[in-house]
């Protein structure tokens, strides 16, 4: 894994967690300043659900910890990921960069405050767009990275196996004439 990586991914978590600080600073809870009216506003919610507020609803302990268990679980996976991204793979670096910071960032939200702060809110008269913040963007940025990888036929084959077996067991079977 290259450095470049991790100080993106903690670029993405600072600059997540100083807009946080901002909007806990200046704005009350549910408080809204319009940006751009009919399309844009700040909005300061605290969602304790998933992404977009899916079971914010939920006040129960064991959801709260099974979702910081997922979390970690994710954040191991990005990193096994970038450990295993080969030097070729920019993009596909980039972006698990960008999905490790957000995580990141808003797992640090979790742990500190029981919830994440989301306050970017998107839309158009009365359809609005679940609120959202920095970390959640960056995290939709990499997967989009990682879908344009895809989608070029150029995502990085992460080898999780013994290669040696695999391939002796292709050249096993190219040679076998019978």
């Amino acid at each position: 894994m290259r450095p470049v990586y991790l100080l993106i991914a903690a670029c993405v978590a600072g600059l997540d967690q100083v807009t946080k600080f901002a909007v806990v600073s200046s704005l009350s809870a549910y408080s809204v300043v319009p940006v751009i009216p009919g399309l844009f506003r700040l909005v300061r919610v605290e969602n304790r659900g998933i992404a977009f507020g899916l079971f914010s609803d939920s006040s129960s302990a064991l959801g709260f910890a099974l979702l910081i268990l997922f979390s970690f679980v994710a954040l191991a996976i990005v990193v096994v990921l970038l450990w295993k991204n080969p030097r070729s793979a920019v993009r596909a670096g980039i972006g698990l960069s960008c999905i490790l910071g957000g995580a990141a960032s808003n797992l640090i939200d979790r742990l500190l405050r029981g919830s994440v702060i989301d306050f970017l809110d998107v839309y158009i008269g009365s359809y609005h767009w679940p609120a959202f913040n920095a970390a959640d963007s960056a995290i939709v940025i990499g997967s989009g990275l990682l879908l344009l990888e895809l989608f070029a036929g150029r995502l990085p084959n992460w080898d999780f196996g013994s290669s040696s077996t695999a391939s002796s067991a292709t050249s096993s079977a190219s040679t076998d004439t019978r």
